[in-house]
């Protein structure tokens, strides 16, 4: 327990209100968006300015006491669940967006400010800011940033890390850094700012980024191509890529995906099918015109069974909204629902999509699958009951094998949702041995005592490689 000196301390540092350590708080910071994962923390800490946050992490190094930094506790790894107790710092009263500097076409923002608010923000600046995770209406810019975030976007105009040109951030100690600024170039030295982006808490707590805009796209259309054969769908994605064409957006959702989105939504959706793809295509009019008939074509040759294109902007918000709902519109069917991701080379979508229906059936286990298929990325769902530990137990078995077919086919563990404590088993399959070791150099180097979100990303014990038997 946090001896009473050092909660005086960190409530003289914040005030009286903003330090909790009464019962409520404590368990209302104990779990994130992971599930079957609790651990309570000794206090809760809000502070509000860097200042703050440097003097509490001066405190809590001269105890040697654990901090976790979080922002809406939507992480789906663990990565935020304070597995060694100490103190969780909440960053939702820095808040604000400092800047938008529209003759460097940046802003600058505190890591407590939601995504979509600052989205909509510069969206009516007539400004483009593409990283949108899906959990975006509740996510902070913050947690994107240490997770790099990916989103529906990110096949066209890449992730979170595309976007963070600078990072004001608190090392272990308290001593404050600066990393990179309003800059296109800049290589003096190390790329911290890119080293800080996915570290998952780690290394230091960011409390002020720099972000790149973009002009708007001129012109967006959102076609919807429906498919009775699964296997052609995720091919079609393979030859659109190979055609040269990037589509802004490019997601699958498989048959179990679909019906419960439709239940859900109450959009119409073609239950009867396999899988669905939904291609969004942005740009100058006359490139998405001819871009939009190309694939078109190319759904058609891969027997797409229907294809259309979204009538209206309304229609096309409803489609994309259609997808952004599949994990909660999975959630409602049993009481445990996993979300999962793994990425493969988009040349090799097809084989993952049936790699990971072979092995939910060997398993005997429910298996939804959807995802950001043009970037490779891809999240199986499985629904269960943390209270069938038989079957949770098939679950994780078959998480596994698909974590291993995903490096078989020159992928990876994660795409977006970071490794925290529940993918950092399977870390040295993706890094090696050699791999690992740079990687705690580094945090050695940044937490020499280990109080930064201590318990993630490194495991205590890599998993056993599993053996894949083919069918």
């Amino acid at each position: 327990m946090l001896a009473q000196e050092i909660k005086n301390r960190l409530r003289q540092i914040v005030g009286a209100q903003q330090f909790r350590d009464d019962n409520e708080a404590l368990v209302a910071h104990s779990y994130d968006g992971t599930p079957m994962l609790q651990s309570l923390p000794e206090g809760v800490i809000y502070p509000e300015t860097t200042k703050q946050v440097s003097e509490i992490m001066s405190v809590l190094a001269a105890h040697r006491i654990p901090l976790v930094s979080r922002g809406s506790g939507s992480n789906l790894c663990g990565g935020t669940v304070p597995v060694e107790g100490g103190v969780v710092m909440v960053m939702h009263r820095m808040n604000r967006i400092v800047d938008v500097d529209l003759e460097n076409l940046t802003a600058t923002v505190q890591p407590g400010l939601i995504t979509a608010e600052f989205i909509a923000h510069i969206e009516s600046l007539g400004l483009f800011y593409p990283p949108d995770p899906s959990s975006m209406r509740i996510s902070t810019i913050g947690g994107n940033i240490a997770e790099c975030s990916g989103g529906l976007r990110g096949l066209k105009y890449g992730t979170t890390k595309d976007y963070v040109l600078g990072l004001e951030a608190v090392l272990a100690n308290g001593e404050i850094i600066r990393t990179g600024g309003k800059l296109m170039k800049d290589v003096a030295g190390y790329d911290l700012t890119k080293l800080l982006i996915g570290s998952e808490g780690t290394l230091a707590i960011i409390t002020e980024a720099t972000l790149k805009l973009v002009p708007p796209p001129k012109s967006k259309k959102t076609m919807i191509a429906m498919y009775k054969d699964l296997y052609g769908a995720a091919r079609t994605v393979s030859r659109i890529i190979e055609s040269q064409i990037i589509p802004a957006t490019l997601e699958i959702m498989d048959n179990p995906t679909i019906r419960v989105v439709d239940d859900f939504a109450k959009l119409g959706l073609p239950r009867d099918m396999e899988a669905i793809l939904l291609i969004e295509q942005d740009g100058e009019p006359e490139a998405v015109e001819r871009d939009i008939d190309h694939i078109r074509h190319i759904c058609l040759s891969e027997l797409a069974d229907r294809v259309t294109v979204a009538e209206s902007r309304e229609h096309a918000e409803k489609l994309m909204t259609a997808r952004r709902s599949a994990f909660t519109a999975l959630a409602r069917l049993r009481p445990t629902t996993i979300l999962e991701d793994a990425t493969v080379p988009r040349s090799k979508i097809a084989d993952m999509v049936l790699k990971i229906n072979q092995i939910a059936r060997k398993y005997d286990v429910s298996i939804a699958t959807f995802g950001h298929a043009g970037d490779g990325n891809l999240h199986p769902t499985a629904t269960t009951d943390a209270r069938d530990s038989a079957e949770v137990h098939r679950v994780e078995k078959a998480f596994e094998e698909i974590f291993e077919a995903a490096i078989e086919l020159g992928g990876t563990i994660t795409g977006e949702h970071g490794v925290g404590l529940v993918k950092a088993p399977f870390l040295e399959w993706k890094l090696g041995k050699a791999g690992i070791e740079v990687m705690r150099g580094i945090k050695q180097a940044f937490d020499p005592d280990h109080i930064l979100n201590p318990g993630k990303i490194f495991a205590k014990e890599t998993r056993k490689r599993v053996v894949i038997q083919r069918e």
